[in-house]
């Protein structure tokens, strides 16, 4: 028998500091409510911080879980599955878009192989490597029991070996062709969607493309029916390596306490998961954005997570978080640095309004 990864319970950010900040907010120079949405996120920041005022992030870490999906050869992609580990190669090179917006954003980036297509290579790029590809969920299943075990402890792992460097502060970036194909299922599967209504067009893909795509979906829905109230056979059977191991490291932050910035469809369906497998994680999450994925909304109003920016992106890699990024920096500075009505001297609201 094969034993899931189980968790602790997750603790949930300090309400403590979440009022000292929400009264902080009402000293600062400004009308209450003035700073919008910045406001609940320099609340957020501080209850996860258990702390107030917040603190600046110091070490914000993207980590982009790479992969491959057997479905991909159905033609569900308007790229080849060589890109994958093309874009793994060019991540490391510091090429790809997440490298530049994470710079920008002040985050550094680690890629990680999952299940690549390829042979494992030297190095801490392939040190959790389960599998080549994920097998094709139209027909089979992703991964065995023990391969979906392992990429659930290997998300658990990567956030342990992130947060003990000193993250404070993590976004789960995805790359793998294929790949919202796989989230689709996870994400239909775990908010009971019909196919037609969850799935969008990914990298681009035509009409037909999007036939193929939603047959693939319905297939895989159908084949892990029965198991859908198992999250760890439902990754199993319809999702993938990457996926199930996002959600291990999703899960793991937040029982660590680390605020997360989540990125669009993929990195959202694994959240679903996580939030399944350590119920109460989703409080330690923020969505960075909404991508123009249909299922992405759908999983978004399933967290009850309001995206920070809405800039119609569907790159993935983290890069919608990875922009969001300095809306946060700013909530969390406005917070810490602006004058009190007191220290400023000047006269706060009229006790007569």
């Amino acid at each position: 028998m094969v034993f899931a990864p189980t968790f602790p319970t997750v603790v949930a950010p300090d309400a403590e500091a979440a009022a000292a900040a929400r009264a902080r907010q009402g000293t600062l120079t400004k009308p209450p409510g003035a700073l919008g949405r910045l406001e609940a996120l320099s609340i957020w920041v501080a209850s996860c911080q258990g702390v107030c005022p917040p603190r600046q992030f110091e070490r914000a870490r993207v980590v982009v879980f790479a992969g491959d999906h057997g479905v991909a050869r159905a033609g569900v992609s308007a790229f080849p599955p060589e890109v994958t580990a093309q874009m793994v190669t060019n991540i490391e090179a510091g090429g790809a878009a997440i490298n530049v917006l994470a710079a920008s954003a002040g985050a550094s980036v680690r890629v990680v192989d999952i299940a690549v297509d390829i042979d494992a290579a030297p190095g801490p790029v392939s040190a959790h490597k389960v599998r080549r590809s994920s097998g094709n969920i139209a027909i089979e299943d992703a991964m065995t029991e023990d391969e979906a075990v392992a990429a659930v402890t290997a998300g658990i792992q990567i956030a342990d070996e992130e947060v003990d460097a000193g993250a404070d502060l993590l976004i789960a970036g995805d790359m793998g062709i294929g790949n919202t194909t796989a989230a689709t299922v996870l994400v239909a599967a775990l908010t009971n969607t019909e196919p037609v209504v969850a799935v969008g067009r990914g990298t681009g893909i035509d009409d037909a493309g999007w036939a193929r795509k939603t047959a693939a979906v319905r297939d895989a829905l159908y084949r892990s029916h029965r198991d859908r109230f198992d999250t760890v056979a439902l990754l199993r059977i319809g999702a993938g390596a990457d996926l199930a191991a996002m959600a291990g490291f999703l899960a793991q932050a937040a029982v660590r306490r680390t605020p997360v910035l989540l990125d669009g469809v993929v990195v959202t369906a694994a959240a679903l998961a996580a939030e399944r497998l350590a119920p109460g994680a989703r409080a330690w999450w923020q969505a960075g954005h909404r991508s123009t994925e249909p299922a992405h909304t759908l999983a978004l109003a399933q967290l009850e997570l309001e995206p920070i920016v809405d800039l119609q992106m569907r790159l993935g890699e983290g890069t919608g978080a990875a922009v969001a990024l300095p809306v946060v920096r700013a909530a969390v500075a406005t917070l810490a640095q602006m004058a009190t009505f007191d220290s400023a001297q000047v006269a706060g609201r009229s006790e007569s309004l």
